[in-house]
């Protein structure tokens, strides 16, 4: 989907229901949320959209949906996982899931705002690990803060800054999508130094022990 092709065609409450929807409904998944802001903001500078409008709707859009996510994430998800015994559901994912936002809760719903698909899903999964309300909706706030607000300006301030962005529109959405993938690939390589580390202090110990129970039993 061509995200300049999308505003002109729906307009600005489009976009404010395409934000909305890529915030937290699996409907969302299929759109290009961090190339359309950028383009709105693009738009603006060229007088087509109001910036304040853009600003201001991306940024109540991206909260909105979001809590929406979590809320049916909250109010549905545990209920699918109750029985430990079902076919496709198990308790164990929401347990999982709990885990993994106990870890990097407020870390992953800020930066999940730049991951394409699991910016749409980690509302949800937070809900559904019953994260506190409070923290989500904090971190929610920020998230969407920096997300809408700050690619929907860096559009705009580049369109009034550079003569016939146009002509570069595809190029810079390309580094756009190729930066929000940096993000989640820089800490997934972090996380496996981390088990590797963790793994060889397990089996340093473990050679450890193993050591001293030899000794203990040569000296018996």
């Amino acid at each position: 989907m061509d995200p300049k092709d999308l505003i002109e065609t729906f307009g600005t409450i489009g976009l404010l229901c395409i934000i909305f929807a890529e915030s937290g409904l699996l409907l969302g998944l299929v759109f290009p949320g961090d190339s359309l802001l950028f383009t709105a903001g693009l738009l603006a500078s060229q007088g087509k959209l109001n910036i304040a409008v853009v600003v201001v709707g991306c940024f109540v859009a991206a909260v909105a949906g979001a809590q929406v996510g979590y809320l049916l994430g909250r109010r549905f998800g545990p209920g699918l996982f109750r029985k430990p015994d079902s076919r496709i559901f198990k308790r164990e994912y929401v347990e999982r899931s709990r885990e993994f936002f106990e870890r990097h809760g407020a870390k992953t719903i800020v930066l999940a705002r730049f991951v394409p698909f699991v910016r749409t899903l980690a509302p949800m999964l937070a809900g559904i690990g019953e994260m506190p309300r409070r923290t989500f909706v904090t971190y929610n706030i920020i998230g969407s803060l920096i997300w809408a607000v700050g690619v929907s300006v860096a559009g705009y301030f580049l369109g009034s800054t550079i003569p016939d962005i146009d002509r570069y529109l595809l190029p810079i959405i390309g580094l756009i999508i190729v930066l929000s993938l940096l993000f989640p690939a820089i800490e997934i390589l972090r996380q496996r130094r981390r088990n590797r580390d963790a793994a060889a202090v397990t089996a340093a110990e473990a050679e450890a022990e193993a050591q001293e129970l030899h000794e203990a039993v040569r000296e018996d």
